[in-house]
């Protein structure tokens, strides 16, 4: 009897962008009015604005240009995919050329030593610090270099790749999810709901401190279960092969943490201090990073006294191990533009406007919810989403007589997702990617937090409509 094989990433986003390109030819073309907001510097609709336009229908072409045309178009609502890719393939030779020093190994081996009998510990520290990064400026492509990193420590402590990818991904999830501050997310939302940030932030806060201790449990539990009987992981088939991946089967002979390795270390972790840093409060983005990150590199070569050869031979080797992940974003990016391209973008958000219209108080918010949840899959942008949806739904709150600051909280509670689960969303595919965990194996995995998480979400915004009336 043949097995039925999960597709792949490749498969499951191109296979949306199908979907996509044949519902422009039945959901009618439709667009709002755009005006020029002096806050934010952006074009937002105008409520009550939406009108017919010409159908642009996608075909088989418009389908195969897609990915090319999300890689470079600079109209994107986010940076384009080149940006991102390219940030992902440097990433890549950075780690494999401070790996090559042998200090990674070393490092992890001498981690693993001093926390004997303590590695689960780890999660919650490491969850709580990607938490952070997500609800104060929502840390979502500079998760990636982390998987690399992360992973190895998590197998040699008994676990397996899930538990990896999940600190980081679940972590900076919960945190966009729960987004306080994010200048992204919530600061962008707010401005156009025309309201404060700072209205709506206690319940913000007490979403993503409840959030996080559900994850912080899941994702224990789970790590526990797997380290008392690995064939209950849910990628038990590959652990051994993981193993040789992650560990370079070094796990017998692991190289002295010399004084030259610590010092790579040092300057390993100052490169993502700064990293944070040139984000948060410089300004950076792809670009930037990236040049950060190639400066990093071959200042690591010198100090691990790394030859012309082999530093060059070693960042090449590193960057191809990252292509599949970079291709992988440029697909994603591809269903945005057929969406856009054929007009039915707008029609979506006019479609949830009409069913918003007359809702009971506590029906409407969660309907908010689940409509911005849907809109994450369309524009996974937690930015663009606020720009295109805020100016449309926050004032259909007055009609129903509750505050804006509700329609703000559901906004980012739901634009969070795409940072969890969305096989749309390129950071979601290259993490797993990285991981080499399947979307099939991560669904299993997920899947019963995610429902903890909504249920979670729902209640919280159902007390607030009761607190606020």
């Amino acid at each position: 009897m043949t097995r039925i094989k999960f597709p792949s990433a490749y498969t499951i986003l191109f296979l949306l962008t199908m979907v996509m390109a044949a519902l422009t030819w039945v959901i009618p073309a439709g667009q709002y009015q755009m005006e020029k907001n002096e806050a934010l510097g952006r074009l937002v609709p105008l409520v009550g604005s939406y009108h017919p336009v010409d159908a642009n229908p996608q075909g088989v072409v418009e389908v195969l240009m897609a990915p090319v045309q999300g890689f470079y178009d600079p109209a994107s609502y986010v940076a384009r995919a080149a940006d991102v890719a390219l940030f992902v393939l440097v990433i890549g030779g950075f780690l494999a050329v401070v790996t090559r020093t042998g200090a990674i190994d070393a490092g992890i081996n001498g981690s693993m030593a001093r926390l004997k009998g303590r590695e689960k510990w780890m999660i919650p520290l490491l969850m709580g610090l990607f938490a952070l990064g997500g609800t104060v400026y929502g840390m979502a492509e500079e998760t990636i270099p982390f998987y690399a990193l992360l992973i190895p420590v998590m197998i040699a402590a008994g676990y397996d790749t899930v538990v990896g990818v999940a600190i980081i991904m679940i972590g900076a999830g919960i945190g966009c999810l729960g987004s306080t501050i994010n200048p992204f997310a919530t600061v962008i939302a707010s401005n156009a709901a025309e309201i404060n940030f700072m209205d709506g932030f206690g319940l913000r806060l007490a979403i993503l401190v409840l959030g996080w201790l559900a994850c912080v449990f899941y994702v224990m539990r789970y790590a526990e279960k797997v380290k008392r009987d690995p064939s209950r992981s849910v990628v038990a088939h590959q652990r051994e092969a993981n193993e040789r991946h992650f560990l370079h089967g070094k796990q017998q002979q692991a190289p002295e943490l010399t004084p030259t390795r610590k010092l790579i270390l040092t300057i390993f972790a100052l490169t993502f201090g700064v990293m944070m840093w040139g984000v948060s409060a410089g300004g950076w983005w792809m670009a930037e990073l990236s040049a950060l990150f190639i400066g990093a590199s071959i200042l690591v070569g010198l100090v691990g006294r790394l030859s012309e050869t082999e530093l060059t031979g070693s960042f090449i080797d590193g960057a191809r191990e990252l292509l599949g992940v970079a291709l992988i974003i440029a697909i994603a990016r591809g269903l945005v533009v057929v969406m856009d391209n054929g007009n039915i973008t707008h029609t979506i958000l006019h479609y949830a406007e009409e069913l918003l219209a007359g809702m009971h108080q506590i029906a409407f918010i969660n309907a908010i919810y689940g409509i911005e949840a849907v809109m994450s899959l369309i524009v996974p942008s937690s930015s663009g989403l606020a720009v295109l949806s805020m100016p449309i739904l926050a004032p259909l709150a007055d009609f129903s007589g509750i505050g804006r600051e509700l329609v703000v909280t559901a906004f980012q509670s739901a634009s969070g997702l795409p940072n969890l689960v969305m096989p749309t969303s390129g950071i979601v595919m290259g993490g797993l990617a990285i991981g080499r965990v399947s979307y099939a194996a991560w669904l299993k995995f997920i899947g019963p937090l995610l429902g903890i998480l909504t249920l979670m979400i729902m209640a919280m915004l159902s007390l607030g409509v009761l607190m606020g009336s």
